[in-house]
């Protein structure tokens, strides 16, 4: 049997038993009648597609062919990469506009030469080498990733699925502001954790493309049983929230996905060999590889409703853990090993909230409610008489030492907004570091003290409430400029504790989505 027929034979059996289950996509969203016509270098229909082409600097012209036969779309692509700020490949598209789905069972012809080559399922918003563009990504040594370039002429950036198995039967949908990646299992259409927000005008171009990772050569994708079609469909039982456990790398700021769930989980914190990651979920903490896998619980004895405010000591052997299990039920501190054990309590009065360890281990800072203001407190870590830091009046929260131990950084709303502020462990020289539109939370200083990840709820947020359309910006401490490093669904258990690995390449961070 030669490659193109069992190729399309091992797409045949994954179609006919997808086809088994409910579809229920409606048909194609048309571009509007004036839309601009066929580009120059088209090379007009083939299939389901409007017209075909390549796209930026290639040395070796692509096709398309179409096996109507067995519905299966071939491409042929060149280019260099699909990636930075230019790509270079072959796209078969069709003209869109609102909320779509684009899915389809992707394969190679061959063994192909680079294990980097790409075949794509993509929405573009022009035809040009530097456009805004989302795609899933299928590569030849089986990574998947949803890729995306935000704006005209930047940098592309991706979240990649955990695990290197391929994945064949792949949708990706553009539903109001955000674009999800889904992979079909017996059951359906599956949720993979990949979602992003992302700005893209009406009409745009949605099809399937080749890159071939090495301009010297081509390589040839196969598009089985593709479909463009509206939004996924709604289940009758209404939405499932998903909470996803994410990486991000430095410098380069893409994502991976860990773990996702149905069952809510928040604030993850790294372990100090930086190969395992812990969250809080359904009152218990629960450790997790950072390559994913299955969560196990830390008995944490008595302590069974704890919330999202806790971290690990400096030299990684004690955990801190805000719980309200007990007596009246309001938060208090505690600390136990990390390997697990009886909690000790560390802070008598109530509610209290852990978040941050100084670096010589002695001291813990936290948020607490006293007589109706909320400010920053710190104890000795053994426990012992609290010390009041911040007495403005309004919400002063999140505190989290600098690896030098000479800030503590805070977020405040003292001067109508909540922003980012830092000052000395005493207390003194209380300094605003941001005064902007938005509405900032959680400041997490890297380990080398170069750097400030938070949370940024839009300007009529109050509060910081789950499932928001949020954004996490990166300050450089030297000169104080900021940058946008991520936007999607999240808030309240995003990033509430440290989210720093140990060594500064990585945090890590929760996103949500509501799922049909």
């Amino acid at each position: 049997m030669n490659r193109l027929a069992m190729a399309l034979g091992m797409a045949a059996s994954l179609l006919v038993a997808a086809s088994a289950m409910s579809r229920s996509i409606s048909e194609p969203a048309a571009g509007p009648p004036d839309a601009a016509p066929l580009a120059e270098g088209d090379n007009g229909p083939v299939g389901m597609f409007d017209g075909h082409q390549d796209v930026g600097d290639v040395r070796h012209a692509g096709s398309v062919e179409f096996d109507q036969a067995h519905g299966v779309h071939i491409v042929t692509g060149s280019g260099a990469n699909m990636w930075g700020e230019r790509d270079a490949f072959h796209y078969a598209w069709k003209r869109a506009s609102g909320d779509v789905t684009l899915s389809g069972i992707i394969g190679f012809l061959g063994r192909g030469t680079d294990p980097h080559r790409k075949a794509c399922l993509l929405f573009r918003q022009d035809l040009e080498a530097d456009s805004p563009y989302v795609d899933v990504a299928v590569h030849g040594d089986g990574l998947t990733s949803l890729q995306f370039r935000e704006r005209k002429g930047g940098p592309t950036h991706e979240i990649q699925l955990q695990g290197d198995d391929p994945h064949h039967y792949l949708a990706i949908e553009k539903k109001g502001k955000y674009v999800r990646l889904y992979v079909r299992t017996r059951k359906g259409w599956d949720f993979t954790g990949a979602a992003l927000r992302f700005d893209l005008a009406d009409p745009f171009y949605a099809g399937i493309g080749v890159c071939s990772h090495n301009a010297d050569v081509t390589e040839k994708g196969t598009f089985m049983g593709v479909t463009l079609g509206g939004p996924l469909p709604v289940s009758r039982e209404g939405a499932v929230q998903f909470s996803t456990l994410e990486t991000m790398s430095f410098p380069s700021m893409d994502r991976r996905v860990v773990y996702r769930s149905t069952t809510r989980f928040e604030a993850p914190n790294w372990l100090p060999d930086g190969k395992s990651l812990i969250f809080n979920s359904e009152g218990r903490i629960h450790r997790i590889s950072a390559t994913g896998g299955t969560p196990e619980p830390i008995d944490t004895g008595f302590a069974t409703r704890c919330n999202n405010d806790h971290g690990l000591s400096p030299d990684g052997k004690m955990l801190a853990i805000s719980d309200h299990s007990q007596g009246d039920h309001r938060s208090r501190i505690y600390t136990l090993p990390i390997t697990g054990g009886e909690p000790a309590l560390i802070t008598p009065k109530a509610p209290s909230y852990w978040h941050g360890w100084s670096p010589d281990g002695r001291t813990l800072a936290y948020c607490a409610e006293r007589n109706g203001e909320f400010d920053i407190y710190t104890i000795p870590a053994g426990g012992g008489d609290e010390v009041r830091l911040t007495s403005t009046k309004g919400l002063d929260d999140g505190p989290e030492y600098s690896p030098d131990g000479k800030w503590i950084y805070f977020n405040s709303d003292r001067t109508g907004t909540m922003q980012i502020w830092r000052m000395a462990p005493d207390g003194n020289g209380q300094e605003a570091l941001t005064s902007d539109e938005f509405n900032n939370w959680f400041p997490h200083p890297s380990p080398d003290g170069k750097w400030l990840v938070f949370l940024s709820y839009e300007k009529d947020v109050t509060g910081h409430p789950p499932d928001r359309d949020v954004c996490l910006r990166r300050m450089s401490l030297a000169n104080r400029k900021i940058d946008v490093i991520a936007r999607f669904r999240g808030g309240q258990g995003t990033i509430n504790v440290p989210c720093w690995s140990p060594d500064g390449k990585r945090i890590a961070f929760v996103t949500y989505q509501s799922i049909p």
